[in-house]
């Protein structure tokens, strides 16, 4: 079967921007910049962006293009015969399928805030009001059920269309009107009363804040988002390259997605920290600041219902933006290994997230008994820990380990896949770097989140968790090991 082809450039980087852009960056980002200092945090950010996130993300491209395949399939294509390196392929399986277990459902909420949004539901509401009407929806399970199973079947008829006639034309319009809509709302955010304090938050370093929190800290969380918020690990990039021309060189291409990723997020920040300012609101108030905070903002604000329904279909265009293209990866999953038609795979496929998703949607109601990683904690917890502190960063530690070791794909044919093409060229003095200094740095963010989850929960439940991290990390470590062992 002839290997489907992004129609342009522009087409590339908007699709593949749109599945870095997701929740993350406008929700996850803003609160971390509260919590962990503003200013300093995003410079320690940006930093980790370039020596951590670009390297994994040009990993991914090159596994993907080099080998027409998508991750469910490109380690046979790319590895020398006799290596295990193939068995690592069920990390990027298992984690797209649990990932959008999930994500499913939050981008499910946001296509809903925005439909209460347009009605006026938070015109004018208390701040009890407005956590009642979120409390109200997560034990309202027939009504999440339907937004969830809804924006999935919109993602799946999107891929229906293929890679030029669904994803790529799509893509193209939301993401012009993702970036429009957050600049109208960021310049909105930023002239409203008495946002100076928040934009000196958010702009000046202020190093007596970074003291009482502790560099530490602010350090790795700068870095964990910094390798979190480009969807690397799970080969949600690699399908995308996998449809890549060779016109242009991977590491100018995922620097430009770099950079508009990262223009997502900070725009994302001015949207809401000058508002958190301006309105008395705790900018590091955590996840519900989008669902509880948020509407609050734009409760008390003059034209609030516009700007909230506006500031609601910008998160469900991120949101659906991250589940177009990992919809998109598991769609190959089929064609690659089974030789199935577009058709099929993408009934087949919306079939099953839509009943893998009712374990999430029901966590929040019917089983809201159940506490998986200790009291208050949910399936989506549980889900998200799994693909989060697990999957993306052993599967990034894979995707490195595999183009630097001369036991797997090779620096050479690694390089050579890179470079083709016009554009800026990634460095072959980097190859020490990739096989020694990189995973070493996925390794410790790994482990220490496994730490910071379980460290409150006694010496005994730490040190069983922390096993499990070192069973799982040895997995990957198994699978690079074999045939050709110099390095």
């Amino acid at each position: 079967m002839k290997r489907e082809k992004f129609g342009s450039r522009l087409g590339f980087i908007l699709v593949s921007a749109g599945c870095a852009i997701g929740i993350g960056n406008v929700w996850k980002f803003p609160y971390m910049c509260g919590e962990f200092g503003g200013a300093i945090f995003i410079m320690i950010y940006l930093l980790f962006l370039l020596i951590l996130g670009i390297p994994v993300l040009v990993c991914e491209f090159a596994m993907g293009r080099g080998s027409r395949k998508s991750v469910a399939a490109c380690y046979e294509e790319l590895e020398p015969s006799g290596t295990r390196w193939h068995m690592s392929k069920w990390i990027g399986i298992i984690g797209s399928y649990l990932l959008m277990m999930f994500y499913t459902t939050v981008g499910g909420w946001m296509l809903y805030y925005c439909y209460r949004s347009i009605r006026g539901e938070f015109k004018g509401a208390s701040a009890s009001l407005v956590a009642e009407k979120f409390s109200g929806m997560l034990n309202d399970m027939p009504a999440m059920a339907f937004w969830t199973i809804l924006i999935t079947v919109l993602g799946f008829a999107v891929c229906f269309f293929g890679i030029r006639g669904g994803i790529e034309r799509v893509s193209k319009v939301m993401m012009s009107a993702l970036l429009i809509i957050m600049v109208v709302l960021a310049v909105h955010s930023t002239f409203l009363d008495s946002t100076g304090e928040g934009v000196r938050f958010y702009l000046v370093p202020d190093f007596q804040k970074v003291k009482q929190i502790g560099i530490g800290n602010v350090i790795f969380g700068a870095m964990s988002q910094a390798f979190f918020t480009l969807s690397i690990g799970i080969g949600a990039m690699m399908i995308f390259g996998s449809y890549m021309d060779r016109k242009r060189s991977l590491a100018g291409e995922a620097v430009n997605i770099t950079v508009l990723d990262t223009f997502v997020a900070l725009m994302a920040g001015f949207i809401i920290i000058p508002s958190c300012f301006a309105f008395g609101i705790e900018p590091g108030a955590g996840p519900s600041l989008i669902f509880m905070t948020i509407p609050n903002i734009f409760a008390q604000m003059p034209g609030g219902q516009f700007w909230s329904a506006l500031f609601f279909l910008f998160m469900t265009f991120a949101a659906f933006s991250t589940l177009v293209a990992v919809f998109e990866n598991i769609i190959s999953f089929d064609m690659d290994m089974f030789g199935w038609s577009r058709n099929r795979s993408v009934f087949v496929s919306a079939v099953l997230i839509c009943l893998l998703s009712m374990p999430c949607v029901m966590g929040f109601n019917l089983w809201s008994s159940f506490a998986p990683l200790g009291e208050g904690t949910t399936i989506l917890d549980l889900e998200d820990f799994i693909v989060s502190n697990n999957l993306l960063p052993l599967g990034s530690l894979g995707y490195v380990l595999f183009c630097a070791k001369e036991n797997g794909w090779g620096w050479e044919n690694f390089i050579q896949e890179v470079n083709t093409g016009e554009g800026a060229r990634f460095s072959d003095g980097l190859r020490l770097y990739m096989l020694f200094v990189l995973p070493v740095i996925i390794i410790v963010i790994y482990l220490k989140g496994y730490y910071d989850m379980f460290k409150g929960q006694g010496t005994a439940v730490l040190a069983g968790w922390m096993a499990a991290a070192v069973l799982f990390l040895g997995f990957v470590l198994y699978c690079s090991c074999g045939k050709k062992v110099k390095v």
